[in-house]
């Protein structure tokens, strides 16, 4: 359908875009004191295979009790949501908790994490001693961003804003954590599994994260069984 058309048929229906720019709380704390891993991802956003790169961020949702603070972790390869958090507080365990369903999500299948680069930015929650000493504890090498701006953690902020304008803004106002959590748990089922996607795929075939996934790994199958044969 051309522009002009979607153009014409939301003036008569009176709707419009949604424009982004509700108010900002600040969840990135960072310590200068801190020792601070390389940035090994450079913005460059691109991962050959399911879990060479995950991205994580924490973002937050105003509720009739206060802020409700989320966690979330992605595969770069094909945008799956492969860890998340909700929590009433920044703490390191919010994030600590997303990184433990991540690994859980792919180790119960056998994947292997080895090698795998976890990208973040400067967050205090991200370089404590815990979170370091279990990515660690899984063979995962941490990267973070190196100039401590949004463009440093690039597809994880562009989640956050997806999160914020396709869940929070249209469902809200929220009570508290529990329907935050709750409405969250559906949202991430249905972005993995149901949301179609244009900018995973090369020639920006619109496919789910669930089934992109799903067709790598039939064909890396497929391959492996050509060669035992």
């Amino acid at each position: 359908m051309a522009r002009c058309t979607v153009e014409r048929l939301m003036r008569e229906l009176g709707i419009s875009g949604a424009r982004r720019g509700r108010a900002y709380k600040v969840t990135t704390r960072s310590d200068e004191r801190q020792h601070r891993p390389d940035d090994l991802v450079e913005r460059n956003f691109r991962a050959p295979t399911p879990n060479r790169l995950w991205v994580a961020d924490l973002t937050y949702v105003k509720t009739h009790t206060g802020w409700v603070y989320a966690a979330f972790i992605l595969d770069v390869y094909s945008r799956m949501v492969v860890g998340w958090q909700i929590s009433n507080s920044l703490r390191s365990d919010l994030a600590i908790d997303a990184l433990e369903m991540a690994i859980w999500n792919r180790t119960r299948s056998g994947q292997v994490l080895d090698g795998l680069v976890h990208h973040s930015d400067r967050g205090v929650q991200y370089l404590s001693i815990r979170y370091s000493e279990r990515l660690a504890e899984n063979d995962i090498v941490a990267s973070v961003g190196s100039r401590g701006d949004s463009f440093d953690n690039a597809m994880a902020e562009a989640f956050n804003s997806l999160y914020k304008w396709e869940l929070v803004y249209p469902q809200g106002p929220w009570r508290g954590l529990d329907d935050v959590e709750f409405a969250t748990l559906g949202y991430i089922d249905w972005f993995n599994h149901r949301r179609l996607h244009g900018e995973i795929t090369d020639d920006n075939t619109y496919v789910t994260p669930a089934e992109f996934e799903a067709a790598y790994y039939r064909q890396t199958n497929a391959a492996a069984e050509a060669v035992a044969q």
